[in-house]
């Protein structure tokens, strides 16, 4: 299963090149620069992992190149994303997310359902990467 969230998602995977081509497309914005990762992509999980710090002061691609490489190096089975943050709004705005890393094997989820009262159904999905490992170990650095 082939996780589908951001820009992009269903294309094949993006390359270095063209990666730092969209980080150069954000900057001529003047759009932030973050990098983020996660082991459970599930779709209501938006606050992935932080890695370093977003980066304001760009001038080039490169200084964010050098930290997806570091990322990847670091958290080789999570999934990566970019982040460009458009600030003129007086906020922090998201214009633009991509997944730019990938597990070898992406898990997928599965659909739990759950009987209530006056016969209502509920369904949740879960992460299959969540139940692989306990609470605990997942946030282990």
């Amino acid at each position: 299963m082939r996780i589908t969230q951001g820009a992009f998602s269903f294309l094949p995977d993006l390359t270095d090149t063209q990666i730092a081509a969209q980080i150069e497309y954000c900057l001529r914005n003047d759009w932030a620069v973050a990098i983020e990762f996660t082991d459970d992509p599930h779709p209501r999980n938006t606050y992935w992992s932080m890695w370093g710090h977003p980066m304001f002061d760009l001038a080039d691609a490169a200084g964010a190149m050098q930290a997806l490489r570091e990322c990847r190096e670091a958290r080789p089975g999570h999934y990566i994303r970019i982040n460009a943050f458009d600030p003129s709004a007086g906020w922090e705005t998201v214009r633009l997310s991509f997944i730019v890393g990938r597990p070898a094997v992406e898990p997928g989820f599965r659909l739990v359902r759950r009987e209530g009262p006056g016969r209502t159904l509920h369904y949740t999905l879960e992460s299959y990467a969540v139940g692989h490992r306990p609470e605990g170990e997942r946030y282990a650095t």
